[in-house]
């Protein structure tokens, strides 16, 4: 190997010259992690304020996951669903349990989870809210972001997620996002099967709902007989402040769509929950996974759902996310325009057009300050540190912020 190959250019180039172009990095080549920090190739340390998109709730490399990974990795990977294992049945108790509904359905990724919420809520429109063969509908609200599947992004309002991939998914009606008038409208119509909806739209900017939008949801889906699914896989799993987002309101939906925490970032895992006559309304052979519900996948759970709630992550969220969201108001900076969030999923708006770079810069002076976050919609910066971070820690973090905005 020539002598360059420890080289972040190197590294660079080798995904730019062999990996497909869909994604826009930072230029920094990460190689370890542990709790909030990660570290590049130079051993350059750095704060994360992403969280492989609040994927990494509980750390990086936790220990208590990192150990029940490698315990099962010796044991037992995978089994396919044609067999029982011995970890999956335990990891289905300890999740229902912990979020309040009679069953999961496990599957992979976040947007297989969103594709599986959908399933099934047709597949209860037919079977049970008596809607004709084929005329189903599922609402979404604009801005909605979970995925890039065709489904997902037949759904989508955002022309870089749909451009050039027509025809789209035939029975979507999008509506304003926080505006229950539009949504009592649409749930009138009877072939209306579910609305889906983030209690927090996270790619769209941490787009936060007045108090009040998601129990007012919930009644008019209870009024219309309409499925209400909350697509938690961003916001869910202690994010911002609570186990799930919904709780902030009270609410429960009746099918929740959980992801890319709920393996502490280790694998993907993702999870459909509903009670028995919703979840029941598949049956065996109708839809699965070879992946889901792995043994593998099942001893992470476990783990990575104890630590949430033993090390009380929730509560740190809350209680550090209300301190960065005070002192990032206090940043006095005429680029910031809003700050905004809950818990510790939070976000500055820039005082800038979507189509400028202004946000990529801040955030590249950020990466050299040694914290590193993303834009998002080109003039918004996200800031989703994992949970397990001190309030010394925010300080720190909050000096990188100032500075960076003051010396671009």
């Amino acid at each position: 190997m020539k002598s360059n190959a420890k080289t972040p250019e190197y590294y660079i180039q080798l995904e730019d010259k062999y990996g497909a172009h869909n994604y826009h990095p930072l230029p920094v080549v990460l190689s370890r992690g542990e709790g909030v920090f990660v570290w590049d190739v130079n051993n350059k340390k750095y704060f994360d304020f992403l969280s492989a998109y609040s994927a990494v709730n509980q750390g990086h490399c936790h220990p208590h996951i990192l150990n029940a990974l490698t315990r099962q990795a010796k044991q037992l990977t995978l089994t396919s669903r044609a067999f029982y294992n011995d970890q999956l049945g335990e990891y289905e108790k300890l999740i229902t349990e912990i979020m309040g509904y009679d069953k999961i359905l496990p599957m992979n990724t976040g947007v297989e989870g969103g594709e599986t919420a959908i399933k099934l809520a047709k597949k209860w429109a037919y079977k049970v809210k008596g809607i004709k063969a084929n005329q189903a509908r599922i609402v979404f609200a604009k801005n909605n972001f979970w995925g890039r599947t065709q489904a997902a992004v037949s759904a989508s309002t955002d022309p870089s997620s749909y451009s050039d991939y027509g025809p789209f998914m035939p029975g979507y009606d999008i509506i304003d996002y926080n505006n229950l008038d539009a949504l009592e409208n649409i749930l009138k119509n009877h072939d209306v099967a579910a609305f889906m909806v983030e209690p927090i739209q996270g790619e769209a900017g941490v787009v936060v709902p007045d108090y009040g939008y998601l129990k007012g949801v919930r009644n008019l889906c209870t009024k219309y007989n309409v499925l209400f699914i909350a697509d938690e896989v961003q916001t869910g799993l202690c994010r911002t402040g609570k186990m799930l987002c919904v709780q902030h309101e009270n609410v429960q939906p009746d099918i929740l769509i959980l992801g890319k925490a709920l393996s502490g970032g280790f694998l993907p895992i993702s999870a459909v929950l509903a009670n028995d006559d919703i979840m029941l309304c598949i049956q065996a052979g109708e839809h699965g996974s070879t992946y889901g519900g792995n043994p593998l996948a099942a001893a992470v759970g476990i783990a990575s759902l104890e630590v949430l709630i033993e090390e009380n992550l929730a509560e740190n969220a809350e209680q550090l996310g209300q301190y960065l969201r005070t002192q990032l108001q206090h940043i006095n900076h005429p680029l910031i325009q809003v700050v905004r969030g809950k818990g510790l999923l939070n976000a500055i708006v820039i005082d800038e057009k979507e189509e400028s770079d202004t946000a990529w810069k801040i955030c590249m002076e950020m990466s050299k300050n040694g914290l590193l976050a993303k834009p998002t919609h080109g003039n918004i910066i996200r800031f989703a540190p994992p949970l397990t971070i001190s309030k010394n820690q925010i300080d720190d973090c909050l000096e990188i912020i100032e500075k960076s905005f003051r010396q671009f």
